[in-house]
């Protein structure tokens, strides 16, 4: 298990501790525009400076947008109750519009284990800090042909998959980084992912439930990912990838254990190329929705 990620944030001589052990502090600055952090990484002095890069998706109503599962894009719409329009378009004072949207299926969200379980659990009861250490990889995903892992209801034949092999020979390129984020773009990385219909086109790439594994027992509490999903799109319902990362049994929808559920994915991501492999700070912003997913804006600070 990899050490976790303490910080305390100083602005000038105030210091406001985390509620974390401090292995890692991080020094605030307002320059400008921009905020510096001196993050100590096992002793090492790392400084870190904005402004982030912002892996989100924009999620443009009505306009283009990834989807996935052919849920009706989101939308707004003005209010309008036969005496106000909140349109100033047509005549209203202001602009008053009702979003519709499901976050799963709409755009970058972060999710936890209450996707799963009875007990629908908040995603931000789970994620209650932000900062985190976080390294940025990318990955090829493979014909199922070329891996031994397996997947409940087999490979198709067009399949990709992001096994536990490929992940394992690209993380040992920076050996032992207490991360508590990993955060995966797969290869080739078109701009067309910010906007694909994921029901059309050619297969979506996957991660196996032994590539799952090896993230959770390599430390990892949060998973990032440029894809609708961290499971085949249709798999029977059976969501391997997912039950495998939260250690929820296949056809349980009990969480095992409290402390097994501190962990999130992130998914509908998008890594610049301007974004090179390596180790950075993470930001994970979540609108605070009391929902098992909620859209979510994952920043990341350049180490330097």
């Amino acid at each position: 298990m990899k050490p976790r990620v303490s910080c305390a944030f100083r602005t000038g001589t105030e210091t406001r501790p985390s509620p974390r052990d401090p292995l890692v502090f991080f020094r605030t600055d307002q320059v400008g525009p921009m905020i510096t952090f001196t993050v100590d990484i096992q002793g090492r002095p790392r400084r870190v400076q904005g402004p982030p890069v912002d892996l989100s998706i924009p999620l443009h109503f009505d306009g283009p947008q990834p989807s996935s599962y052919g849920v009706p894009p989101a939308s707004a719409r003005a209010y309008c109750d036969g005496t106000f329009v909140g349109d100033v378009r047509a005549g209203g004072s202001c602009n008053f519009e009702t979003y519709t949207l499901t976050p799963h299926c709409n755009g970058t969200h972060t999710e936890g284990v209450g996707h799963l379980t009875t007990d629908r659990i908040p995603v931000g009861e789970i994620l209650t800090e932000s900062l985190f250490l976080a390294v940025v990889i990318s990955v090829t995903p493979v014909d199922p042909s070329r891996t031994v892992d397996q997947y409940p209801v087999g490979f198709g034949e067009n399949d990709q998959v992001i096994d536990a092999v490929s992940l394992e020979r690209v993380l040992s390129r920076w050996g032992a980084v207490p991360a508590e984020a990993i955060i995966l773009r797969t290869l080739p990385n078109g701009l067309e992912k910010r906007v694909r219909d994921y029901m059309s086109g050619a297969p979506v790439p996957f991660l196996t439930p032994a590539a799952m594994r090896l993230l959770r027992q390599s430390g990892f509490q949060h998973l990032l990912v440029d894809l609708p999903s961290v499971d085949r799109l249709f798999d029977e319902g059976m969501l391997a990838a997912h039950r495998a990362w939260w250690e929820v049994p296949a056809g349980s929808h009990t969480v095992p254990s409290r402390d097994r559920s501190g962990r999130t994915i992130t998914e509908f991501i998008y890594v610049p190329e301007t974004v090179s492999d390596g180790i950075y700070v993470l930001d994970l912003q979540l609108a605070p929705f009391v929902a098992d997913a909620a859209p979510s804006r994952p920043l990341l600070y350049a180490l330097i």
